[in-house]
């Protein structure tokens, strides 16, 4: 009697589910690699309703970051200027308004009697809306804006730098150290870099003495963020 199938078809519901199997190790390393925030939010850099450079306001100028994000220090948000605070500044520099690039600024501005309207600034660090974050806490707790931020102070155009990802946010959270600066030294210094002197310092930050509390303790349980 002649075979309908030939023999190495017995084979083929193996191969077929293995072949499946690696498809499918395939698109979950594929989607856990390239589709993490470390691809996909790293670099991003939106243009902005008028073409506002940190590199001349905090690098150049020396502008405080606090002076235009002044909530940052009391509340969760670190709130964008609103056109007052743009316009304090620059309704007193001569020749401003001859400047094109600030044609939006002074548009929204009106004449300063009516209400004005806000500048649509795009925001660039987006975070989760299910995902709780104090920017307060972190000043108090003497985090620097670059470790977040990175080197605002040297870019023309601001980008995200880092990826806002949980498992990033936990990594500092485990071990901050690197990031807490000394008691004296501003949040705002870009330049700064950790030392073992500083690290050490950060650490008795950290540390229980006895039943007495450490003054920080960074919160690794998901009701920390996710509340």
């Amino acid at each position: 009697m002649t075979d309908l199938f030939p023999k190495w078809t017995n084979k083929l519901p193996a191969a077929l589910a293995l072949g499946a199997a690696a498809t499918g190790l395939f698109v979950v390393f594929v989607v856990y690699f390239w589709f993490s925030p470390r691809h996909t939010d790293v670099g991003y850099q939106p243009f902005q309703p008028i073409p506002y450079s940190h590199k001349l306001h905090a690098g150049d100028k020396g502008m405080d970051c606090r002076y235009c994000h002044r909530m940052v220090e009391e509340g969760p948000h670190a709130t964008v200027p609103d056109t007052a605070t743009c316009i304090g500044c620059h309704a007193s520099l001569n020749g401003v308004k001859a400047n094109a690039t600030l044609a939006p600024l002074f548009a929204a501005w009106g004449n300063g009697e009516t209400e004005n309207k806000p500048i649509p600034w795009v925001k660039v660090h987006l975070l989760p809306e299910h995902a709780y974050f104090n920017h307060a806490v972190h000043v108090r707790a003497n985090v620097g804006c670059a470790s977040c931020h990175g080197p605002v102070d040297q870019m023309e155009i601001v980008r995200q730098v880092e990826p806002l990802s949980m498992g990033w946010c936990l990594e500092c959270h485990r071990d901050p150290t690197s990031h807490i600066r000394p008691k004296g030294v501003p949040v705002t210094k870009m330049d700064w870099v950790a030392d073992d002197q500083s690290r050490a310092a950060a650490k008795a930050r950290l540390e229980w003495t006895g039943d007495t509390r450490p003054e920080l303790n960074p919160p690794t349980h998901c009701s920390a963020c996710h509340r």
